[in-house]
């Protein structure tokens, strides 16, 4: 079951990357690629640095993940290594699809060295994974309560509607705050049992979550130009669409969906200077981490066989 289950989202995950490309097409077909590397060109020394720092951020962001589920845990692990650990998982998973988004095998393999149980890394994976959805219900609710009219530039919805719906998402983070409060009975999941974090960690949560979309969003707002420039608010919003989306059809690395998107909610922009901001948000946050990862893992699988031979020497 689990292989055909695999299997389907494989296939789920080809279908929207065709239907994306094919979509992109359509829009890209007056689009040359002198237009894009002039809109690559004209992107200030400023806007490089900043986008380079927002990238930075959101990995920093996305370790804080990981040392607040070893946190929730009661463990203590060098921060060093849960970074490396972080940054390796979600580099991978960001490229290879969000079908591995939890990154369990790289984790397993990492945290198992540390001495915790498949059962507390089976934890840790969801209790990461819940602090990403929390900090895309608070940050999606926050945008589409503060401006409700930002929907309509992807689908025909009256303000007050999304008001109720932005509401609706910040309603189900208060509901996991109260259960934090009042500790709820555990959840169970499979053969997880996994309990209500303390307010603290909660409260850690609801700031590394809305961190690291907040940051990626970023990447992508100071590479666009800032003559009719959208706003940062907007740039977010359609930044959570778009990537839900991309996470939703299990495109790797959200090929083709994030572009779409963007270039169907930004008309006032040139979609070549959408394109070449979207380029860089792709070298930043997917690609460059995407080849750091690799170096990472194989230096790490090398000191692993190193100590199983030093082990067997010994022995």
């Amino acid at each position: 079951m689990k292989k055909r289950s695999d299997l389907i989202w494989t296939l789920i995950g080809l279908g929207a990357v065709v239907l994306s490309c094919f979509l992109l097409y359509r829009e890209l077909r007056n689009i040359s690629l002198a237009d894009i590397a002039d809109s690559l060109r004209a992107i200030p020394a400023s806007g490089w640095l900043m986008a380079s720092t927002a990238t930075c951020g959101a990995y920093w962001a996305l370790a804080w993940y990981d040392r607040i589920a070893i946190a929730h845990l009661g463990k203590r692990i060098p921060w060093r290594f849960i970074t490396l650990c972080s940054f390796t998982t979600y580099a991978l998973a960001h490229n290879i699809g969000a079908s591995v988004f939890s990154g369990a095998m790289v984790r397993y393999r990492a945290y198992r060295t540390k001495g915790l149980s498949p059962h507390e890394i089976g934890i840790l994976i969801v209790f990461c994974s819940l602090t990403f959805a929390l900090g895309t219900l608070l940050t999606g609710g926050c945008v589409l309560v503060l401006q409700p009219s930002l929907i309509q530039r992807l689908v025909e919805i009256p303000p007050p509607l999304s008001v109720t719906i932005g509401s609706a998402l910040l309603s189900l983070v208060a509901l996991y705050v109260l259960g934090s409060w009042r500790q709820f009975k555990p959840w169970t999941l499979g053969k997880l049992h996994i309990e209500y974090p303390s307010l603290p960690i909660v409260g850690r949560q609801l700031l590394a979550g809305p961190l690291e979309l907040l940051c990626a969003a970023a990447i992508i707002y100071f590479a666009l130009p800032a003559e009719n420039s959208p706003g940062y608010l907007t740039v977010l919003g359609v930044f959570l669409a778009s990537f839900s989306l991309a996470l939703l059809s299990h495109a790797p690395g959200g090929l083709g969906v994030l572009e779409v998107t963007f270039l169907a909610a930004l008309p006032e922009l040139d979609p070549a200077d959408v394109l070449a901001a979207l380029l860089v948000f792709r070298g930043f946050y997917l690609l460059i981490p995407f080849v750091l990862s690799l170096l990472v893992v194989l230096g790490f699988e090398w000191s692993q066989w190193q100590a199983r031979r030093n082990t067997v020497g010994d022995s």
